[in-house]
């Protein structure tokens, strides 16, 4: 029998290990989007983007026509941002522009995280192409979207398949911070929480209002 230790399992995500490509979060996109309401597809990419930035995750921001016919990226992900580069593509794959794939070179972490519009397209192809050349794939499923629920599951369907690793915008969020003793992140990732997690968010909102809760002894004492 194998003996336990307290320490996290290799494939858990840290702020430090990946590199997030935000890709195709633009009006022209999210209008044929049907596979989640556009409304909650906003609220997890913002919530995914303003995770990155706050724990100084390696993050990249791509378009396509971004000028001539998609429009600009949501504003939600522009302004937890602000001043970056959003790298406009002519290719659906994203891994097939030069510019960007010189700037996941220049970051230079195995693993990659994708999120965006749209699935069976413009995330399936860097997963397929990224997962090709020896990179760990994860893919925040929720914070991404098709034309239809079926378009969008058959592609998680088919990334998985090639060892993608889907997960969600909070899962995300959570794996970042990952112990509430870490104080220098505790408000920020609950500030996050209260304000894109949905029912949870109202849970912290609650529970500080009306009983100065907070999630453990540990962080009291830190």
């Amino acid at each position: 029998m194998p003996a336990a230790t307290p320490t996290p399992g290799k494939t858990l995500l840290s702020p430090n290990d990946h590199t997030l490509i935000l890709i195709d979060f633009q009006s022209q996109m999210a209008f044929a989007t049907k596979s989640i309401d556009a409304t909650l597809l906003r609220n997890n990419a913002a919530l995914v983007a303003n995770a990155a930035k706050a724990f100084g995750v390696s993050t990249i921001l791509t378009t396509v026509a971004k000028d001539s016919f998609s429009g600009p990226m949501f504003s939600e992900i522009a302004e937890a941002f602000p001043g970056q580069e959003m790298l406009d593509r002519t290719s659906m794959n994203t891994w097939e522009d030069a510019a960007v794939i010189d700037e996941v070179n220049r970051i230079g972490k195995k693993r990659i995280v994708l999120a965006g519009l749209w699935t069976s397209v413009c995330i399936v192809g860097p997963a397929a192409s990224a997962i090709d050349q020896g990179f760990e794939v994860y893919v925040v499923a929720d914070a991404c979207g098709d034309v239809s629920e079926e378009a969008h599951e058959r592609a998680v369907d088919r990334m998985v398949q090639l060892g993608c690793v889907p997960m969600t915008s909070v899962q995300y969020l959570l794996e970042l911070q990952r112990d509430w003793a870490r104080g220098e992140t505790y408000d920020v990732t609950t500030g996050i929480a209260k304000s894109y997690a949905g029912a949870y968010g109202l849970g912290i909102t609650y529970a500080k209002t009306m009983f100065n809760a907070s999630e453990g002894a540990a962080h009291e004492a830190a």
